[in-house]
């Protein structure tokens, strides 16, 4: 007999009867089950196979640390592989299949690499794979790439859906035992906020294996304060700053077949004033040969699943423990009417037993054998050598509070002798920790602790009068002295069970110059695995220390990250997926460029009209060329209203933009604009655009729409971070305007009639910027005139309500002139035509002097963003790649963006490279193809002939370098 289900007692629902299936036999389970338990239930103990070894794997823990019960899921899109067979909460229909092994679980040819052991010791690949060279991609990647791996994803897409929501409260309790219910309860009946997360179904922790009405009691309390959120089945899996906490809840994991309106997991991001970590303890294994084998489980798991699910882990058990909490599973289990063959304690002096099996104090199990269940133990008493028959082990090494959370902010643990366990700092700003996650042992004590903490949690944020749930009581338990590893062992003594790390790993690590907890975890691979080493490290540390001969302080522990547990793609992408992958962006003037027949492309998250087709047209390139014609002959109307726009207020706002552009901004005039450039701290441009002055402490800025939430970004880590005592805000107003150009030689007379004031040249004169008047007075707007086509051409914002009946208007204005509407395409041939650059020359590796503007970094300015790297050798180097023209010599020829700039009869190398085309169209104006090119020297060689070479379609185009500015060089249109 292996395990199997009492005929009484757990907390399971008996009236009802689930159906599941594991490697396609038809099995049975109640309500209450994880899938782990209902396994068990069933007789089944072998539930997978080791990465390295194949080794036969049965269910160690009850919950999330579990490294060995991992399966896939679920079929077709609702595939799940790596899943914890201790987290699955049964349900009707659960498909489950083991993973890592072939041909099957009971017969797994993987399981040879046992045999060859004693070549895969720690660092194997290190040393196994350096020779000869030339297998290393014939034979040993793809082994190593077949071998890699454990469940298999599914190709097919997930049918289900996701959520993420914020959630903000007073007091954030993690975790549902003792010390969390008594913490909850306490702010509860204060009236906080009170959000209790915890990652069971069943909540209650440890007080789940107690009989009485107290914790429904807790529970129905809880549930009647309105103040108060309960979320079971909730993994808080992240700390971070400002007190944000990311949680993960399995809405709809345990059903059948999901409601589609609902999601199935939803990621909460809690925000909270104070947070009380009560996420328990961790038992920990005990190493001995033979440690792995199914049977073998953890004394409080064991006592769990006989508990709450009613499970026996045997006909015969043996209890082998270090602490008092094997003597508690011990009394479970013949409470229960089953047989413990033995309690075996390595303490000379154990607890007090009097249960009916034999106390063995000061005795060891060297050895566990068998195959794929346990059949016996080797067992070391005062006496001699016993061997003890028995087909389940309890095993407990003593307790490691689980404070991954705490240390997720950089916080780093503090071993203590006294509780022979690694624990969090204890005052850290709006966490404390409680219950067994401090050390404490004793439910009474670990209730009293949790009401004491969210007391005084609650007083730091101002509530007077809190009356803790449940008084203070002294810790009764003592904390034994930890138990390492068991000598004399001779089989293999298991430390990260899903990996297949052995005590002789880790000692081989040290010899080798691993010893560094760090090193020694990449060498050996323990703590690696998806479990995260939350049973194997600390014995990992123990055992480190023991064989360098210094304390687990001396040693420390690798560094804890998030995630706490495993968090799905799902959970994380949330609703962007699919067609809601990224939102759509509509300018306020989508509506109207849709009813003028635009083409949109997609920039960014942004739908842009890129050209305007009309009736007879048969290719884009006609339309832009008719658009690019008619504006240089008439007007134009285009849609700029995706350029980020960024209000800039306070005393301070000019000073602030003088020190985050690289020119002068702080002697600005009221009502006028200026072309800015924005470096980051390495020197090179990060962003461009023109800010505007509309008061002394107030500008309005533009970037480009690809890096307007970036810029925002900046200038608010400027003002938090690097000058914080500047008094200066904010506001991101890019959805508040449609903005459009207008431009032309007509434009000035098409917009007269739509502006109420003058904006005759004299007036309004080029790079003006006011608050207008329009249509009589009816309506504001502001009006710059800046340009960007080379015309005269001004933009017009409105409020965005209005932006499509303005837009209506100026065309109706316009009709008489020969305006037309026009896109991005025909913005981009004529910003070419006149050398402006965008972020297709802004590439992140450019300074101002690459692209001719050096006159405009200050040199009077005392500092600005860049300005001390800007002076690097390297960046004033005079064979930097600068910003010139590029035509073809013959005017019928043309060449295209990304092609490599050569010299003159030089072989066609890229050791030849001498830049390359960043912007290429064909112009109407001209006839031909132009460009912009970044080439080495390019001012100095203006005139020079070379070669646009596109290797990629083997293509050789004559061409000149030349001036950057191709069309009306001296402004005269811009001032017209």
């Amino acid at each position: 007999m292996t395990s199997s289900r009492l005929p009484s007692g757990g907390r399971i629902d008996r009236s009802r009867t689930l159906n599941f299936s594991f490697d396609g036999s038809e099995l049975t389970g109640h309500p209450g089950d994880t899938l782990a338990s209902a396994l068990l239930a069933n007789g089944i103990q072998l539930v997978g196979r080791s990465f390295k070894y194949h080794r036969p794997r049965g269910i160690l823990t009850a919950g999330a640390a579990e490294p060995n019960a991992l399966v896939t899921t679920g079929t077709g899109g609702r595939t799940e592989a790596n899943t914890r067979a201790t987290m699955i909460e049964l349900h009707d229909g659960l498909v489950a299949r083991s993973q890592n092994r072939w041909p099957s679980l009971g017969f797994d040819i993987g399981a040879v690499n046992g045999l060859l052991s004693p070549f895969l010791s720690a660092g194997f690949y290190y040393k196994t794979f350096m020779w000869p060279a030339a297998l290393w991609e014939k034979l040993y990647e793809p082994l190593i790439r077949k071998a890699a791996g454990l469940g298999k994803a599914s190709y097919e897409p997930d049918p289900d859906s996701y959520e993420k929501r914020w959630a903000h409260c007073d007091l954030l309790v993690v975790g549902a035992g003792p010390a969390g219910l008594a913490a909850a309860l306490t702010a509860g009946r204060a009236g906080a906020r009170v959000i209790l997360a915890d990652e069971s179904f069943a909540l209650g922790g440890s007080l789940l294996l107690e009989s009485g009405t107290a914790l429904q009691d807790m529970l129905d309390e809880l549930e009647g304060l309105a103040n108060v959120r309960l979320l079971a089945r909730t993994t808080v899996v992240g700390w971070y700053d400002d007190n944000v906490f990311g949680a993960v809840e399995r809405v709809q994991k345990h059903v059948a077949l999901p409601d589609p309106h609902r999601p199935v997991e939803r990621l909460w991001r809690i925000i909270a004033k104070q947070a009380i970590l009560a996420s328990g303890a961790e038992e920990r294994p005990l190493v001995f040969g033979g440690n792995d084998i199914p049977g073998v489980m953890m004394a409080d798991a064991m006592h769990s699943y006989l508990s709450c699910q009613a499970v026996a882990p045997g006909a015969r058990t043996v209890v082998f423990t270090s602490n008092a909490s094997g003597y508690r599973t011990a009394a479970a289990l013949e409470a229960a009417g089953l047989d413990v063959a033995a309690v075996i304690d390595s303490r000379a002096a154990g607890n007090a037993w009097s249960g009916r099996a034999p106390l063995l104090t000061g005795s060891r199990v060297l050895d566990a054998h068998g195959g794929k269940r346990l059949r016996h133990l080797a067992v070391e008493t005062n006496s001699g050598m016993q061997r003890i028959e028995a087909d389940a082990l309890a095993m407990s090494g003593g307790w490691s509070p689980i404070i991954h959370l705490a240390c997720h902010r950089g916080a780093r643990p503090v071993w203590s002798d006294e509780k022979a366990a690694f624990l969090a700092p204890e005052r850290q700003q709006g966490l404390s920790i409680a219950g067994s996650a401090a050390g404490l042992g004793a439910t009474a004590a670990c209730l009293g602790d949790g009401a004491a903490k969210a007391a005084e949690a609650l007083k730091a944020i101002g509530f007077t009068k809190v009356e803790p749930a449940f008084a203070p009581v002294e810790e009764t338990e003592a904390n034994p002295r930890p138990l390492w590893s068991i000598k004399g062992s001779k089989g293999k003594a298991f430390i990260d069970y899903q990996n297949d790390v052995h005590l002789k790993d880790l000692g081989l690590a040290v010899r080798e110059g691993y010893g560094h907890v760090e090193l020694a975890k990449r060498y050996t691979t323990s703590g690696m695995a998806t479990d995260q080493g939350k049973l194997s490290n600390i014995n990992a540390i123990g055992i480190l220390a023991e064989v360098r001969g210094v304390s687990p302080a001396e040693v420390g522990t690798t560094t804890f990250r998030p995630f706490y547990t495993p968090v799905s793609f799902g959970a994380l992408t949330g609703a962007s997926r699919g067609r809601h992958f990224q939102p759509v962006r509509k300018s306020p003037l989508h509506g109207w460029a849709k009813k003028n027949g635009a083409v949109f492309v997609e920039t960014g998250l942004w739908y842009r009209s890129s050209w305007f087709p009309r009736t007879g047209e048969t290719s884009w390139r006609e339309s832009v060329d008719r658009e690019v014609l008619n504006i240089r002959r008439n007007a134009g109307i285009c849609d700029v209203s995706t350029l980020g726009k960024i209000e800039v207020f306070g005393n301070d706002a000019a000073a602030f933009l003088d020190r985050v552009y690289c020119n002068g901004f702080a002697k600005l005039p009221v009502g006028r604009a200026r072309y800015g450039i924005m470096l980051r701290e390495d020197g090179m441009i990060y962003d461009d655009g023109t800010t505007s002055r509309f008061g002394e402490d107030h500008f309005f800025m533009t970037t480009t729409t690809a890096l307007a939430a970036g810029v925002l970004t900046h200038l608010e880590f400027c003002s938090q971070t690097l000058w914080p005592e500047l008094d200066v805000r904010f506001a991101s107003s890019t959805d508040q305007w449609a903005q459009m150009a207008v431009a032309g030689p007509k434009s000035r007379a098409i917009l007269s009639e739509i502006v109420d004031e003058d904006i005759s040249d004299a007036a309004f004169p080029f790079m003006s910027a006011r608050v207008v008047s329009l249509f009589g007075g009816s309506l504001e707007g502001r009006l710059f005139r800046i340009s960007f086509s080379g015309e005269l051409a001004y933009e017009l914002a409105v409020p965005a309500g209005y932006g499509e009946w303005v837009a209506d208007r100026i065309i109706q204005a316009g009709e008489k002139h020969g305006i037309c509407p026009y896109g991005a395409e025909a913005l981009g041939v004529m910003r070419i035509e006149k050398g402006h650059v965008t972020h297709a020359e802004i590439n992140g590796t450019v300074t101002p002097g690459d692209l001719g503007f050096a006159r405009m970094v200050s040199a009077t300015k005392p500092d600005f963003v860049g300005k001390a790297m800007l002076a690097r050798e390297g960046l004033q180097a005079r064979d930097r790649l600068r910003l010139v023209g590029v035509k073809p010599l013959d005017p019928a020829m043309s060449f295209r963006t990304g092609s490599h700039i050569l010299a003159e009869h030089s072989a066609a190398t890229l050791e030849n490279d001498q830049g390359y085309v960043t912007s290429s169209a064909f112009s109407p104006s001209l006839g031909h193809t132009i460009g912009l090119a970044l080439v080495k020297r390019g001012p100095e060689r203006i005139g020079e002939k070379v070669v646009v070479w596109n290797g990629l379609r083997n293509e050789f185009t004559e061409a000149a370098l030349c001036s950057p500015v191709f069309i009306d060089p001296d402004n005269e249109k811009l001032h017209a």
